[in-house]
């Protein structure tokens, strides 16, 4: 199973042909692909047209679904974060940290386009789809 990140999602229903939009390409169908709660609320305001919204909609709820934070999980994801500007990294977006915390800790490979995963790659062990550090 592999947890696809709103970064990929958008370019895909927008599109935009990348590495990881192919890559997603080729899974859908061949591999468990989930989705969470955050990266649902991610790809879904981003929207204009109603038409397009429900077919986005339709398309991400037959996926797997993850609530990617709790308490448990919110305590790791600061002590992940707080790792990481000790090592001089500043993740720009607390989501993001949520969502590479949900995956270490589930051991979820990551299938990501926002460079703020890449510290969680090299420094937390965060596992990339596509991507190497």
């Amino acid at each position: 199973m592999i947890l696809v990140d709103s970064s990929v999602w958008i370019d895909y229903f927008n599109g935009t042909r990348t590495p990881e939009t192919d890559r997603l390409d080729t899974l859908l169908g061949n591999e468990v692909t989930a989705t969470g709660d955050l990266i649902l609320l991610e790809v879904l305001q981003g929207f204009r047209a109603d038409a397009d919204l429900a077919a986005a909609r339709r398309a991400m709820s037959k996926l797997p679904y993850f609530d990617l934070l709790g308490r448990e999980r919110a305590h790791r994801a600061a002590g992940r974060y707080r790792e990481l500007r000790k090592a001089g990294v500043t993740v720009r977006k607390t989501t993001d940290v949520i969502i590479g915390s949900f995956c270490i800790d589930e051991g979820l490979p990551l299938l990501f386009s926002d460079r703020d995963f890449l510290p969680m790659v090299e420094h937390l062990g965060l596992v990339s789809v596509v991507r190497s550090p």
